[in-house]
C-alpha cells in the first residue's frame, strides 16, 4: 500500500486518538481511511444527482467565519428557501439552508463550504 503524508494540526490529531479508543480502530491510519472511503461514497451519490431537487445543507463554523458563510450564501440565493442560524456551543454557529433548485447548482454551493478550510463540518442531505 502506497505511504501518503498529511499534515495535521494538534486539535485533530487529539480527535483520532480520541476515536480510535472509543470506536476501536487499529491506529491513526485506518481512522483516515474509513473518513476517506466516506467521502468518495458520499462526493460519489452526490455527483449522480441531476435535476430539480430538495436538500438540506448544514454548515458548522465559528463566529469569525459568519462573513464567508454570508459571501457564499448571497452567490446561491436563488436556491435559499429558507435559512436558519443559530449559536451552538461558544463560538460555533450552525447554519441550516433548505434548498430547492438544479442538483448542479446545490453540488456547486455544497463545495463552496466544504473547499473552505473555515467550516468545521458540512453536511449535505438530499430528497
Amino acid at each position: 500500500m502506497p505511504i501518503v503524508s498529511i499534515s495535521l494540526n494538534d486539535e485533530i490529531l487529539s480527535e483520532l486518538d480520541r476515536i480510535q479508543k472509543t470506536m476501536g480502530f487499529s491506529g491513526r491510519s485506518e481512522i483516515i481511511r474509513a473518513g476517506i472511503r466516506n467521502l468518495v461514497a458520499e462526493e460519489k451519490q452526490h455527483s449522480i444527482l441531476s435535476g430539480l431537487i430538495h436538500a438540506i445543507l448544514m454548515i458548522i463554523h465559528d463566529e469569525e467565519s459568519e462573513q464567508i458563510v454570508t459571501g457564499i450564501k448571497h452567490n446561491h440565493e436563488d436556491l435559499i428557501g429558507t435559512h436558519l442560524h443559530s449559536k451552538v456551543d461558544g463560538n460555533k454557529c450552525m447554519e441550516l439552508f433548505l434548498l430547492h433548485g438544479d442538483a448542479e447548482k446545490i453540488s456547486i454551493m455544497t463545495r463552496d463550504f466544504q473547499t473552505n478550510k473555515k467550516m468545521d463540518n458540512v453536511k449535505l442531505v438530499t430528497m
